[in-house]
């Protein structure tokens, strides 16, 4: 016995360089093909769509550094090929590349692991003028290029990438700043921020008097007699309050995004593990079933309608293989596109003097209701509160990104800041310090 307890402390004190990492399972080799053929067609195709390039070693550099730790090293190793409409990457002898493709007006879908057919031509869709911003002044140019400046040397956290960065003050453009290869015609994913898009999808449905938000989901898997989920509204799903459970911490839906599950498959079926509207936990889930619940309406009225209202001809809204939209995360924008998307709230659901959102929507995303997260930011409908951050105005409100995606919107000064990122897993963009300084320099 004392034999195996030594032989057992000796494997526990060798250094981690003398250990063998386990072999990754063909499902972890599986689902790190599928992201990166997701993320260099959406990153290229999308670029080319938007009128502008992206070039496969770009990609790896940027989108491709600092990812989930067990599929970082898999998807180092693996090359993408790049066709007319589609990418695929190779990840075992025996099965099919994992194969994302690409769709006019909606950007890139991965495919099920085994997919094999052939990837059919599909037309070009033309590039869309993008409408231009006037040219404003900041009150101090001069603190306004410092907080530029420090956000892409890495000054608001340490190895933290910066992209892009634009700033609008009363609809005029008063600062822009692009990385190498960046540039205001390249769509980059938005991870979370779409989650408020939708949320902006939703209200545009709730304006045009096709959904209630207060009325239970319209989800067909939970309409048989007796189901609890179907009691849960559609304002529970857009306040993360819904009382399912879901995967991991609730924010990595990684069968939906990389491994070609379709929405329909898989969001419907968690349990409830909390009376509705009890408890707050971020999940992927809950956003893909309150788009899910409204899917009726995009025959008439799809995203993209949405999106060139506002102006966002370089935006697009990805979806599954089976035709669901992902807008829980994958829609690809540029930088002037979100702050565009900023500026209807700043003008309070308005465009061109045309109402697309409800009277009062800004206020109903703002506002707090039942169990909030613990931390530095509230959550309302759909957008993140920095009602308690000091030196910032309390009715900001953000949408937020994984790998350092901001939007950020303050009403009382008519401020959009956005701020684009590839910060890779750990390191973190202080976007209240830059939200502070940023509007200090402007009023």
């Amino acid at each position: 016995m004392r034999l195996l307890i030594l032989a057992a402390a000796v494997a526990f004190a060798l250094p981690a360089a003398a250990q063998t990492p386990p072999e990754p399972t063909p499902a972890t080799r599986a689902m790190a093909a599928g992201y990166k053929a997701l993320m260099v067609c959406g990153a290229v195709k999308n670029a080319e769509a938007a009128g502008g390039s992206r070039t496969v070693g770009s990609v790896e550099a940027n989108e491709l550094v600092g990812i989930y730790p067990e599929l970082d090293p898999l998807v180092r190793e693996m090359t993408a090929e790049v066709g007319p409409n589609s990418v695929s990457v190779a990840w075992d002898e025996a099965m099919p590349p994992r194969t994302a493709v690409w769709h006019p007006g909606r950007g890139c879908s991965i495919m099920p692991v085994g997919w094999s057919d052939g990837v059919a031509e599909t037309a070009r869709q033309a590039v869309q003028p993008e409408p231009g911003f006037e040219i404003g002044v900041p009150r101090d140019p001069a603190a306004l290029e410092a907080a530029l400046v420090r956000a892409r040397e890495g000054g608001y956290g340490e190895g933290a990438n910066t992209t892009g960065v634009v700033v609008l003050q009363a609809d005029r453009l008063v600062g822009e700043w692009y990385a190498p290869g960046f540039g205001p015609d390249t769509p980059q994913r938005t991870w979370s921020v779409a989650k408020s898009l939708a949320g902006t999808i939703i209200g545009a449905a709730v304006q045009r008097g096709e959904v209630d938000v207060n009325a239970p989901a319209a989800i067909a898997d939970w309409s048989r007699e007796g189901d609890p989920r179907g009691a849960i509204t559609l304002d529970q799903l857009m306040r993360m309050a819904s009382g399912l459970t879901s995967d991991t911490a609730g924010n990595r839906t990684d069968a939906l995004y990389f491994g070609g599950v379709g929405v329909d498959e898989q969001a419907t079926t968690w349990p409830l593990i909390a009376p509705p509207g009890a408890r707050y936990r971020y999940a992927n889930n809950d956003t893909l079933l309150a788009v899910q619940s409204i899917a009726e309406t995009f025959g008439a009225h799809p995203p993209a309608e949405l999106f060139r209202t506002l102006g966002m001809h370089d935006t697009w809204a990805e979806t599954d293989w089976r035709g669901n939209y992902v807008l829980s995360s994958q829609v690809w924008s540029t930088a002037r596109d979100l702050a565009r998307f900023g500026q209807l709230y700043v003008d309070d659901g308005v465009v061109d003097g045309v109402r697309v959102l409800p009277v009062g929507w800004r206020d109903y995303v703002s506002r707090p209701s039942g169990p909030q997260p613990r931390g530095a930011q509230g959550y309302g409908a759909t957008f993140w509160l920095m009602n308690n951050s000091e030196g910032v105005p309390p009715d900001t409100i953000s949408a937020n990104g994984n790998r350092g995606q901001y939007v950020i919107i303050v009403p009382s000064r008519r401020v959009v800041i956005v701020r684009r990122g590839e910060d890779p897993a750990g390191r973190r963009f202080d976007f209240i310090a830059f939200t502070r300084d940023v509007l200090a320099a402007l009023d």
